[in-house]
This record gives structure tokens, C-alpha cells and sequence, in this order.
């Protein structure tokens, strides 16, 4: 495979974990372990819509984060300790990524991305998967279909990447095979899960003692549990507003619900087989932010602000830890 284009050595050396500043914007004050309570992000100056984020994924044993733009399908980078990051992977185009949603990182430091509508009636691809170093293992389009919006995406008990589906109820499975990476079809949902105007298919978590994925239907406000062994499928009663759902984080057993549009964080509490959820509280979020996917790193939740409710994004581009500023 290629190399990938990789920009020049991080940005993150030019700020501290403290208080900094670039283009005129000040970054938030750093908490009490050294860390910026927020991250600033690199805008695209050559995008006539600004930048707008949405995917999240952490590296915990490395301390790093990814954060995926929507507009263009550029790729940046960020460390725990500094409140800059950089452009990790180029997009427009770059192994065929326009666009990029969903990101999770495995125990070796692959990354891996999932490209939302890039792949819908262009032959694009509807994934990709980079090792830390930025190297390009493998470009997939999922099978059996040309309408599949991969939304979110997390890392399973056998190491595989499971991928969710917005445009239908099922969700995808990428691992490395006898004959190199692959992608298949690992759950069809569609005699259980109606598919509804708007997103369907996005978060997803594993449970805690491993033996499931909790996804949620963000259109209908719904949560499922996918069995791990059988692929069997079943509602889970939540007892709250959950419409809007978007990135999930469970954190033991706390779930973290990130209602982007509705502006809101959901928090329940999830059995360790997550077979039942009983919801604890609903918070209301930063009225000029849209919150759309969050992930944990080093005790901490990352929240990326989207900048879907502007037609025309301007900075600061950011990724928070404090969804009610």
C-alpha cells in the first residue's frame, strides 16, 4: 500500500498544556493534572463552508485523539497534554476520502474511519484503516450494497472493528483475514429494526463484560443490544428522551448519550451485559455548540463541537471537556 500523506511533525509543540494563544484565539485554562480543558482544532481556509467535525477516537495507551472532518474528510490529531493539534491525514480526495465520521483506535494503534455517504453511488470507499503511523492498510467498500452511510464505529471482544450503518440497521465487521483486510456483513437488523427518515444506525459501545454492542437509533430516539456470540437483537427500554442520539461513551456503567440537535447529554446507568439501562440524568448543552460524538481519554470525556448548525463554519474549531460551555 502507499504512504499516506502525513504533515510535518506535530503542531503540539508550539503550545503548552497551559494557557496559549493562535490565530488571536485564547485556549482554555489548563486543569489541575496540566491538561487544556479544551483542544483547538485546524480549520481548512480553502473550504467555502468553513470546517465541520464530527468523529472522535482515542488512543489511550499513546494519548492521542482523532477527530475526523466532515468537509473535506481530513483527519487531525491531538495529544492529551497540548491545546493544539494538526492535520494528521489530508482529505479531498486522499485514498478517496471526501468526507469522514466515525473513528476508533485498536490495541495496536490502528485507526479506523468510517466515511459516512462517501461511498454512496461513487465507488468510493466506505472505509479506511491506517496504522499510528499514518500508513494506509486498507481502502473498503461494504458489500452487498451502494446505500450504506457508515456512521460510528468501535472495536470488538476479537479485535475486529464493527462499523454501524445509518441508512439501514446493520452493522459491518473489518478485520485482517488469510487474504488481507476484509469487510463483511456481521448483523442485518431489518425484520427487527424499522429504518427511519434521518439517521438511523450510530453510537455503539461494547458492553462491559464484553458480551454485546449497544447501539443507538438516533432518528428514533431508540437503543438496541447486539448479541457478540449470536448477532441477536433486542430494544432496550431507556426511559428517557433519547432522540438525537449520536456518540455513545460508557464509562463502567455510565452511558454517556450525546444528543447532538437536541442539545443535550443524556446519562444512564447500563447493566454490565447491557441488557437493561435506567436513565439518570438529562443536562442541557452550550446553546451555540452542537455536540456531536464524544470518546474517554486518560480519565477525561472529549466532546468534538460539529458546527452542523452553521451553514457557513468560523472558528474556533474545537474539541471540549465541558459539554455545558
Amino acid at each position: 500500500m502507499k504512504r499516506t500523506h502525513v504533515l510535518p511533525t506535530l503542531l503540539l509543540t508550539l503550545a503548552t498544556a497551559a494557557t496559549g494563544t493562535l490565530a488571536g484565539t485564547t485556549t482554555a485554562a489548563a486543569d489541575a493534572g496540566g491538561r487544556p480543558a479544551s483542544y483547538l482544532l485546524q480549520g481548512d481556509a480553502d473550504s467555502p463552508v468553513g470546517s465541520k467535525f464530527e468523529g472522535i477516537g482515542a488512543d489511550e495507551r499513546r494519548g492521542v485523539f482523532y477527530v475526523s472532518e466532515v468537509t473535506g474528510g481530513e483527519i487531525h490529531r491531538g495529544t492529551a497534554q497540548s491545546a493544539t493539534t494538526e492535520e494528521w491525514l489530508a482529505g479531498d480526495g486522499t485514498d478517496g476520502r471526501f468526507t469522514a465520521r466515525g473513528i476508533t483506535v485498536d490495541d495496536a494503534g490502528n485507526v479506523y474511519v468510517a466515511g459516512g455517504p462517501n461511498g454512496i453511488g461513487t465507488g468510493r470507499p466506505d472505509l479506511w484503516v491506517y496504522d499510528r503511523h499514518g500508513e494506509l492498510l486498507a481502502a473498503l467498500c461494504v458489500p452487498g450494497t451502494t446505500d450504506a452511510f457508515l456512521n460510528d464505529v468501535t472495536i470488538g471482544p476479537d479485535g475486529a472493528a464493527y462499523f454501524t450503518n445509518s441508512n439501514d440497521p446493520q452493522l459491518f465487521r473489518v478485520a485482517r483475514g488469510a487474504h488481507g483486510w476484509e469487510v463483511t456483513l456481521w448483523a442485518d437488523a431489518s425484520g427487527t429494526i424499522t429504518r427511519e427518515e434521518g439517521f438511523n444506525l450510530g453510537g455503539i459501545v461494547l458492553t462491559a463484560d464484553r458480551s454485546a454492542f449497544v447501539v443507538a437509533q438516533g432518528s428514533a430516539g431508540r437503543m438496541w443490544r447486539f448479541d457478540v456470540r449470536t448477532a441477536a437483537v433486542r430494544e432496550l427500554a431507556t426511559g428517557t428522551d433519547l432522540v438525537n442520539a449520536d456518540g455513545l461513551v460508557r464509562q463502567g456503567n455510565r452511558l454517556t448519550v450525546v444528543r447532538n440537535f437536541s442539545k443535550a447529554v443524556a446519562t444512564l446507568r447500563v447493566s454490565a451485559d447491557g441488557r437493561s439501562l435506567v436513565a439518570l440524568d438529562q443536562q442541557a448543552t452550550a446553546a451555540d455548540r452542537v455536540l456531536t460524538t464524544a470518546a474517554t481519554l486518560r480519565g477525561r470525556v472529549l466532546y468534538v463541537d460539529s458546527k452542523f448548525d452553521e451553514a457557513v463554519a468560523s472558528g474556533p474549531y474545537e474539541v471540549v471537556t465541558d459539554p455545558t460551555r
